[in-house]
């Protein structure tokens, strides 16, 4: 394993940032870029709107840096500029033709939107389209009429715009080079945005949708489109209780005018209609250079993040593919410091040098033949320890599987229980559902993916179990993988797992302190992920669960990355809510899109840990 190597004064001095302007990002643009706006046609005469900043110093050549995106291109007008341009700061003022545009039917541009648009693999025609061909056309259009191109272009974008990057891979454009999915929407039914394993994100789905669903008939501006969801009760615990059945939303609010809330609705199973928005089979013959890029603390899409990695790697072996996963929120690395996120410390500005070390040296040595950053394969940032390390694989070939069983009276150990027959039981009422974080909140936080768990171990309804302190520092890289063997009265439930950090009694907290944080104790949530039991064995076909017989529930949690150091101790937590986060289970096996409000009905449940049915969450440890 080696350690991740900090790059800065080398590119300091190959890329001449020490002569960096002192004027503004805003003041910077301004002067050194003119703006023009075009509408690029597509091959099936379809025209995207797209603002392009091209440097007014016209004695040399430049590349290409373009972020395709649903979200606009404002500010609109050619005397009116965007305050920064490019993915960060330091790539401002490195010379590129930066170019943002209108994806396919949103704001500007014509055509008709489609929600992570379906690929097409043998094309036809010239009616045969989509966000690959969209983009291919586009670097086309670009390189044949933008003057003082190299003809090589990148592309770069977080979240939905991560999607788009992503898809600009299959039979990419030869002029692509370079190309850096952040946090990329992958799987809206498995493990991005609106689904986690099956279970329905409510909050995440309707707060989105209520105002970027609303159908566009024709091209405009922000200034004339919908505005956000005016929200009748602030607490968003008691605003989506009020709601009931999810069926409700319609009858209520959306009156059945937002086509993909009616998707999901229609949708409830991984049917083909979910499998067809999949890009990942697509990810084949990748020629250009990738830069994976996403937040181990993302809410929306950390999943996407490492299927995206892996399903290049997988499939194009010759590709050059690297990961970087840091302490971030969903787009934290050039939305934040990197210094902290939530309650938690991790001493030095992670995004500044995410920025500086990683992504700069990526794009400038494939777009302007800068020197090689030789990156390693994986760009890790370990929390707890507090450090980057370069990984020659990810996971790294250095680990190896442990099991975390749990154990009678909330005990968790790397060994079995050593009893015949043992269990937890206890009532699981959906109309109290357990809460995804402590406090009120209007909206969804992005804290609570690290915060604080004390609140929810303190409730009937969810089983702790956690170890002794640990005598030596504990580093997991990789997957986990929640073996849970359960009993219901019911005939479904869901299955939250969360991995905790518990730190000792005399942990201090930030610096500055306003807030008046006791870290002595503090459960820090690490990892915690859902499955909807109906589709413990097929996400394609569900299943419901027997009343009273022993049954397994097996799944995958997203990836790690953390030190649990000596001192502390592992917790896991198990609850059959996780509200409003995901939707309520009504705990009967039907279709919870169709439920009534009458269906949701209180359950006993049993969490068993003997040595016949030994529940537990395995682990990859460093070694």
């Amino acid at each position: 394993m080696a350690r991740f190597k900090f790059l800065w004064i080398a590119v300091l001095l190959c890329t001449g940032l020490s002569s960096f302007s002192q004027t503004t990002d805003s003041a910077f643009v301004r002067e050194n870029y003119t703006k023009i706006e075009r509408s690029i046609p597509m091959r099936d005469g379809v025209k995207l709107f797209t603002s392009i900043y091209i440097p007014k110093d016209q004695t040399k050549k430049y590349p290409f840096l373009i972020n395709r995106t649903p979200y606009t291109v404002a500010p609109y007008g050619e005397n009116n500029f965007k305050t920064t341009l490019g993915p960060s700061p330091f790539l401002l003022r490195e010379g590129f033709i930066f170019v943002y545009q209108d994806v396919r039917g949103r704001w500007m541009s014509e055509g008709e939107f489609v929600d992570i648009r379906p690929h097409v693999d043998n094309k036809k025609s010239k009616k045969d389209i989509d966000e690959s061909s969209d983009t291919y056309d586009t670097i086309d259009w670009l390189v044949k009429n933008i003057p003082n191109n190299n003809a090589k272009a990148g592309i770069y974008g977080i979240s939905y715009p991560g999607f788009y990057s992503t898809t600009s891979l299959p039979g990419a454009h030869p002029a692509l080079k370079a190309v850096s999915p952040q946090a990329p929407v992958t799987d809206w039914f498995v493990g991005d945005d609106f689904h986690h394993n099956g279970a329905f994100f409510l909050a995440d789905a309707f707060n989105f949708l209520s105002s970027f669903g609303v159908p566009r008939p024709k091209p405009i501006t922000p200034d004339k489109g919908p505005k956000p969801f005016n929200f009748p009760i602030t607490d968003n615990y008691r605003f989506y209780l009020s709601i009931g059945a999810l069926k409700n939303a319609n009858l209520k609010y959306f009156g059945d005018s937002i086509k993909f809330w009616n998707d999901m609705m229609a949708h409830g199973t991984n049917d083909d209609f979910w499998k067809a928005r999949l890009i990942l089979p697509h990810l084949t013959n990748v020629k250009p250079a990738v830069l994976v890029v996403g937040g181990f603390f993302d809410a929306e899409d950390a999943y996407g993040t490492f299927k995206t990695y892996q399903a290049i790697e997988k499939q194009n072996p010759g590709t050059n593919n690297k990961l970087v996963m840091g302490p971030w929120f969903h787009g934290g690395w050039v939305r934040s410091t990197g210094a902290s996120f939530g309650d938690i410390d991790f001493g030095q500005p992670n995004s500044t040098i995410y920025q500086k070390d990683l992504e700069m040296p990526f794009f400038m040595h494939y777009l302007k033949d800068g020197p090689d950053p030789k990156l390693a394969e994986a760009n890790i940032f370990l929390t707890g320890s507090n450090e980057w390390k370069g990984f020659e694989t990810w996971p790294p070939k250095n680990t190896e599987n442990k099991t975390l069983y749990f154990q009678p009276n909330g005990k968790l150990s790397f060994a079995k229980a050593a009893v015949p027959a043992s269990f937890d039981e206890y009532e699981s009422d959906p109309n109290n559902p357990v809460p995804y974080q402590d406090g009120v909140q209007a909206k969804r936080t992005r804290e609570y993916m690290i915060d604080d768990q004390r609140f929810a171990a303190r409730r009937p309804d969810v089983k702790v179990y956690q170890t002794e302190t640990l005598t030596e520092d504990i580093t997991l890289t990789g997957p986990l993988t929640a073996d849970l063997f359960v009993t219901t009265t019911g005939t479904d439930a869901d299955y939250v797992v969360k991995l905790i950090d518990v730190y000792p009694e005399d942990a201090k907290a930030m610096e500055p302190n306003p807030k008046g944080i006791i870290m002595g104790g503090y459960q820090m949530l690490v990892r915690g992920e859902i499955m909807r039991g109906k589709f413990r064995n097929s996400m394609e076909k569900p299943e419901p669960i027997e009343p009273g017989r022993v049954t397994q529930v097996k799944y995958e949690l997203p990836d790690v990355g953390h030190t649990f150091k000596k001192g502390h101790k592992i917790m896991i937590q198990v609850q059959n809510s996780w509200f409003p986060l995901a939707d309520r289970n009504p705990q009967q096996f039907l279709d919870i899109y169709k439920a009534n409000d009458s269906d949701f009905r209180k359950a006993t449940h049993r969490i068993y840990h003997d040595q016949t049915h030994a529940s537990s969450l395995t682990v990859t440890v460093l070694k």
